[in-house]
């Protein structure tokens, strides 16, 4: 089957060449679009009790919560000089009509003196002006914003914008555009690096080129996506970022494998089916085992969640297609001046004719098989003291804490709540369905105000058959008394005459969005480990590989994980990226850490393994097949490892806490697997595991012989037990034939 691909790259490669030319001319048009339809939004769980509450009382009432929390401030004037005043005027009144729906300042008549008071600053130098925007959904509000924003800071004040929507705009602006920055950075830097690697700049090129046709059909797929489905316009920083990632892996092994078999094959044709038949395979099912932990993420209920399923497996499928049809093609036609424009080097290149039993991975790998029980220990225990970190995390929200310090709504808010007499105050939202009569609301009311955290509760608005009531509380959405706050309001017996009762705002969203991520990670993770252990088994034909596949990507993962808590939510690593300490992470960064680490650890266990494979039919020695797949494959992976950190670090970079903590944390995931686990914990556990590696029950063997997907056999490997073949230098070949 793959070698079929091989035989099709060569000899339709003008073909798969001029089709790929024309969809890069269309993605580069329209796939672009992808970025005016994306949502900005995205985090909540949209059947939850909390966005049901909202959503009834915006249906019923009408939208008048504050969308918009403008803080004006003069380090000289007060509030009650002409200047001040006329300044705050002259902005609110060029305020198109038509966007916003209500504006309140300290300079309304109709105001009382404590509702004046409570919009003016204690130091009387500062003010804010609540503003409902006009809109019927969050998306429209968004628009509205965008187009009123220079307005709101057109003044000779200082101006901050904070409050739901531009905390938003602000989250989803600065990720797009610190993921762009990134890449422009990462780039120039992957390059050198795969010039280096390959020792020639025509080689080093193919990667990269993989991860630009990876990224046009990613979002050219996720245009397509958005006309029929939210899509967070995080799925595409997502997508961008794992492309040029994966594609430079694939792109790596393909093109590394490629130059072994020009080597030692006589023909342009035969080189590519070898190539496909062993690399383009591993690529495939390493493909695969990335797309179904990325598939584990549509589990999920949040519109976010899903989506960056939807872009991981877009572009995973167009990394793929990619490397397996139009690599080959490209290399057909380079043929062997994929080593042109080399570097005056003599140290031999990543694939040099180095011997598989003598090379320094294969010494390694016989130091470590030498005692490996000691190794499994120690590198076991370390991992293990890593992920103990996660028994103290604590899951909290995205918002302006996540934002750096000089941020609008970062200011804004944090101005809010400590210059202002009531700014530090917030509201719950409680929906009462029904007609329960005055007396017994009155008694609902009192009973919410005298709840643990309460800072008073009372009728906000009345209509038909509903009742908007508000419970203030004081500090941080997801403190933990807030939290108890909206479970004791949910606790609390209904009015008499109510037919229902839900709780929403912004602290219960929180905590309905941790507890449905916490509901959807068990079936999630079944999903991916029984899927990703049939499809090693469908692979390598053994039951015990698959299950220590698993086991180590798991622990490798809590380390990971760990180092996550300890660096970001405890604040470790806070003097050195120069973030302010939340106390709390978001599970849906955890999360997503989670399913990408694991499907890069599915992938580097695929391409190492699949050389121990080969080896093993060739030899049927367990030992040697270790030490020669890890020589064949340890520095591929160091570099793709190596590669991949530059670009997660690279977004690690940003200002933004929720893409350091996204670019760190799989930059961690990717070190650790690349080495504790790969190097050390691998051949350590098959060295124990012997022959037992390769068992596989009678039932299961039939079964494998008909539904297992084998290299070809007849090419690549010598009859099993016997000799393998020594490995040939560069000049022990004879000249193509294109």
């Amino acid at each position: 089957m793959f070698a079929s691909l091989g035989r099709f790259g060569h000899r339709a490669r003008v073909w798969v060449l001029v089709a790929s030319a024309l969809f890069v001319a269309f993605a580069a048009v329209w796939g672009f679009g992808v970025f005016d339809r994306v949502s900005e939004g995205g985090f909540e769980d949209p059947g939850s009790e909390s966005v049901r509450a909202d959503e009834l009382l915006e249906e019923e009432l009408g939208h008048e919560d504050t969308d918009v929390v403008a803080v004006y401030r003069s380090a000289e004037l007060e509030i009650d000089n002409q200047m001040f005043v006329s300044s705050v005027e002259r902005m609110l009144d060029g305020l198109d009509e038509d966007k916003v729906v209500e504006v309140t300042s300290y300079l309304d008549e109709d105001l009382s003196e404590v509702e004046r008071g409570a919009l003016i600053s204690e130091d009387r130098n500062a003010t804010y002006v609540p503003i409902t925007l006009e809109g019927d959904d969050r998306e429209e509000r968004l628009e509205t914003f965008a187009e009123i924003e220079e307005d709101l800071t057109a003044g000779q004040l200082d101006g901050y914008l904070g409050g739901p929507i531009p905390l938003e705009a602000e989250l989803s602006e600065k990720a797009e555009s610190d993921v762009v920055r990134a890449e422009l950075v990462s780039l120039p830097l992957l390059l050198v690096l795969l010039v280096a690697i390959f020792r020639g700049l025509v080689a080093a090129l193919m990667p990269l080129t993989v991860g630009g046709l990876a990224i046009l059909g990613s979002l050219t797929m996720l245009r397509g996506l958005a006309s029929v489905t939210e899509v967070s316009v995080f799925a595409i920083n997502v997508a961008t970022i794992l492309g040029l990632g994966l594609a430079i892996d694939y792109g790596l092994f393909i093109v590394s494998r490629y130059r072994e078999e020009y080597v030692r094959s006589v023909d342009m044709e035969t080189a590519l089916r070898r190539t496909l038949a062993t690399a383009g395979r591993t690529v495939a099912f390493s493909g695969v085992t990335v797309l179904i932990a990325f598939a584990g993420l549509l589990f999920f209920p949040q519109p976010i969640m899903r989506s960056i399923g939807l872009g991981g497996i877009a572009v995973v499928l167009f990394d793929v297609l990619a490397a397996l049809v139009v690599l080959p093609a490209l290399l057909s036609v380079i043929g062997g001046r994929i080593d042109a424009l080399r570097l005056p080097l003599a140290r031999r290149t990543l694939t040099g004719a180095v011997a598989a039993r003598t090379g320094p991975w294969a010494r390694f790998a016989g130091h470590v098989m030498r005692r490996p029980a000691l190794h499994i220990a120690v590198v076991g225990a370390t991992l293990c003291a890593f992920a103990a970190a996660l028994l103290q995390s604590d899951l909290g929200t995205t918002d302006h804490r996540y934002l750096p310090a000089d941020s609008g709504s970062r200011v804004a808010t944090e101005s809010l709540e400590e210059d202002f007499p009531a700014g530090g105050v917030r509201q719950m939202d409680v929906a009462v369905v029904g007609d329960p009569g005055d007396e017994a609301l009155d008694d609902y009311v009192t009973r919410l105000a005298d709840l643990g955290g309460s800072e008073g509760a009372g009728v906000a608005r009345t209509g038909d058959g509903i009742t908007h009531v508000v419970v203030d509380y004081e500090g941080e959405v997801d403190d933990s008394e807030t939290g108890d706050l909206v479970r004791d309001i949910r606790e609390t017996p209904a009015p008499q005459g109510a037919e229902e009762v839900l709780v929403g705002g912004t602290a219960a969203q929180q905590l309905d969005n941790v507890d449905a991520i916490v509901d959807a990670v068990p079936t999630t993770l079944a999903f991916v480990t029984i899927v990703t252990f049939v499809l090693l088994f469908l692979a390598f034909g053994s039951v015990v590989l698959p299950l220590k596949a698993v086991l180590m990507g798991f622990l490798s993962l809590g380390a990971s994980l760990g180092v996550v808590i300890w660096g970001f939510q405890e604040g470790h690593l806070a003097p050195v990226l120069g973030f302010d300490a939340v106390g709390t992470i978001d599970p849906t960064y955890l999360v997503l850490i989670l399913i990408v680490a694991f499907g890069l650890a599915m992938d580097y266990e695929l391409f190492l393994l699949s050389r121990v494979r080969e080896e093993y039919l060739r030899s049927g020695d367990n030992a040697r097949s270790v030490a020669a797949g890890l020589q064949r494959t340890g520095s591929i992976i160091t570099s793709a490892a190596l590669l991949l950190v530059v670009v997660l670090a690279a977004m690690g970079t940003s200002e933004l806490l929720l893409l350091q903590i996204l670019g760190l944390g799989l930059a961690v995931a990717v070190v650790v697997d690349a080495t504790l686990v790969r190097a050390i914990l691998v051949p350590a556990a098959m060295r124990l595991l012997g022959r037992a590696n390769w068992w596989l029950p009678r039932p299961l063997r039939w079964l494998h012989d008909r539904i297992g997907v084998d290299e070809g056999e007849d090419e690549e490997a010598a009859p099993h037990g016997r000799e393998a073949l020594p490995e040939p230098g560069y000049g022990e070949r004879a000249t193509p034939v294109a």
